[in-house]
């Protein structure tokens, strides 16, 4: 039986069997006409579901909708909502999404093309293609140049907090020595942090996990010297946000003659620095918060450039 429109109160609904499948619902409209117009187009969805599959008329913008249902991130999702809006998502392939990174982003480098259409792109598919609602994407992604990111060191932060203010300064050394992203960071709470103890609850918002990092004695003080009867409920640092924070970030390396660095060269410093002293991989990813212990290894495990190093191959022999 084909879908049948009826009226409840003001509103036009349908009910009906497609395809082996017992429909019912609203048109939201109280015309007639645009009410049967609905109606049909929804029979030809679902006979066309029936004959072909899911895949048949999934859209774009369906996919995005599922993705963001499972509470996915939507960062970099609106330019690409509004390049692909209802293309059939069958109609995808690797070579469309290269182009439509191009079109996106025309002066952009690989590196962006990758993280701001290609990843979001696969991730939103791949998705659907888990419920079973399409195929799965691999699209071949722009080279880019690999670029070694400078870590900061114990000796950039001292001068660094020698010439911030107590906040700033604070929150560099926060980062180098517990390595946590500036987001986490800034999120911390008085009440998150004892410091009789020298410990710190950090909520790791990248991985949707918590971690308690230990805070050494320089650290303690630096955090001492900024509490002044703050409530339990208030930032510890006082910056709402890293762009908030950045305009002063930057002053500092004038004043203090260091090498201008990011917020992440502090939790990049944490990382090549314990690898350095001889912590595994495995421990450096659970102290800092990261995953994988070999992208730990990969992405900081930096070679020394001491020469002498085989002298501690034998000791004092």
């Amino acid at each position: 039986m084909s879908l049948v429109i009826y009226r409840r109160g003001k509103i036009w609904h349908y009910r009906g069997t497609v395809a082996h499948r017992r429909l019912r619902g609203s048109t939201f409209t109280a015309d007639k006409e645009t009410a049967e117009r609905i109606a049909a187009q929804t029979e030809a969805t679902e006979w066309k579901t029936g004959f072909y599959g899911p895949e048949a008329v999934l859209t774009f913008s369906q996919a995005v909708s599922l993705y963001l249902d499972a509470q996915k991130s939507d960062r970099f999702l609106l330019k690409l909502v509004s390049y692909w809006k209802d293309t059939l998502v069958r109609s995808i392939t690797s070579g469309k999404v290269r182009q439509a990174a191009i079109d996106l982003y025309p002066d952009a480098t690989a590196a962006t093309r990758n993280r701001q259409v290609v990843v979001p792109m696969q991730a939103i598919i791949n998705h659907a293609a888990g419920l079973e609602l399409c195929q799965h994407l691999r699209v071949v992604r722009f080279r880019a140049e690999k670029r070694d990111r400078e870590p900061a060191t114990w000796e950039w932060v001292r001068k660094f907090m020698a010439h911030s203010n107590p906040h700033l300064g604070a929150l560099c050394c926060f980062m180098f020595l517990t390595g946590a992203r500036i987001s986490e960071a800034l999120s911390v709470l008085w009440e998150d942090v004892d410091l009789s103890e020298g410990k710190a609850l950090i909520r790791q918002t990248k991985v949707g996990s918590e971690r308690r990092a230990h805070l050494p004695a320089v650290l303690v003080a630096a955090i001492a010297n900024i509490q002044s009867n703050r409530e339990p409920s208030e930032k510890v640092f006082k910056y709402s946000t890293l762009h908030t924070a950045k305009p002063q970030w930057r002053k500092v390396f004038k004043r203090a003659g260091i090498k201008p660095l990011t917020y992440h060269a502090c939790r990049h410093g944490f990382a090549t620095a314990m690898l350095h002293k001889g912590v595994d991989p495995i421990t450096v990813a659970k102290l800092g918060g990261w995953k994988s212990a070999q992208h730990v290894f990969a992405t900081y495990g930096h070679a020394m450039t001491d020469e002498t190093l085989a002298d501690r191959i034998v000791g004092d022999a």
